[in-house]
């Protein structure tokens, strides 16, 4: 598998600088969604570097400082639990990733996205589907989203020591439902996502 294929493919079209950006967090009942964007030096891999998903959270954790200090340039960002509630979560992962496009200290010219929907940049850019999986840069960028995502919970979890944040990171396991049921819903749950549980009640 070539990992910078879709890298190269925009580079020979003779745009400048490509960024891979990616989201963590789209499904969980608390907490933000997550964003990041990442540049990496023209035909550079880090080695290591793949989808999030298939890592374990110790190499996750030891790839987030080497993704920050090989990349070009690379940005995270978050829309929070009210912004997913006021916008719908699909609206707020794209403020999100606008936002991680927009807050890379190196303008890029090509953002390559995962997923199949593409969100309102100010570049061109191309969807990727299951992306993180096939391009150096969204797998870089997808560590550095869940990795921050996930530290985020951590510090909920000592904010709000009850929900125990930092077994499940806001997802809508059976711990969760039965911590919500004990003591309802705090500040940072996503009100729309839990019109299942408020339906119960």
């Amino acid at each position: 598998m070539d990992w910078l294929e879709f890298e190269n493919n925009a580079y020979n079209k003779g745009y400048s600088l490509v960024c891979g950006v990616d989201e963590a967090g789209r499904g969980p009942l608390a907490g933000p969604v997550c964003a990041a964007a990442v540049i990496l030096p023209k035909g550079h891999i880090i080695e290591g570097v793949d989808d999030s998903k298939k890592l374990s959270e110790k190499k996750r954790e030891a790839l987030y400082d080497v993704i920050k200090n090989e990349a070009l340039a690379y940005s995270i960002a978050f829309a929070d639990e009210k912004e997913i509630d006021y916008l719908n979560i699909l609206q707020a992962t794209y403020l999100a990733m606008k936002r991680a496009v927009e807050g890379l200290n190196v303008k890029c010219d090509y953002a390559l996205i995962d997923g199949n929907r593409m969100p309102p940049l100010s570049i061109e850019g191309e969807t990727v589907i299951k992306g993180d999986a096939k391009s150096a840069s969204i797998a870089a960028a997808s560590i550095l989203a869940k990795v921050s995502r996930d530290r985020l919970m951590l510090e909920y979890a000592e904010k709000y020591p009850e929900y125990q944040f930092d077994k499940h990171k806001g997802y809508g396991t059976k711990l969760h439902y039965e911590m919500l049921d004990k003591f309802g819903p705090s500040e940072i749950h996503r009100q729309t996502f839990l019109k299942t549980w408020y339906a119960k009640k």
